[in-house]
């Protein structure tokens, strides 16, 4: 049994930029720029990786700040 099954890529939501919007890479590849979790989602569907649970930590390393954290961005947080 493998610990890391091969289907899932280290992916990473890099430390919010001055604006707020968070750098998405997955195994050192840029997938693009993230305004909101929402666009986390997005970016990953649009790299067929959309069956990852974006809020899972052990699939996706939230650098500076979990899902909830867009900082200069929290007009555009729904809930």
């Amino acid at each position: 049994m493998a610990a890391h099954p091969a289907q899932h890529p280290h992916v990473v939501v890099h430390a919010p930029a001055l604006d707020g919007s968070r750098r998405v890479t997955a195994n050192d590849e840029n997938l693009g720029v993230a305004s909101h979790l929402d666009d986390v989602v997005e970016l990953l569907r649009l790299a067929d990786l959309d069956r990852i649970e974006v809020e899972d930590d052990d699939i996706v390393e939230w650098q500076g700040g979990g899902p909830e954290d867009w900082p200069g961005l929290s007009e555009h947080h729904e809930q």
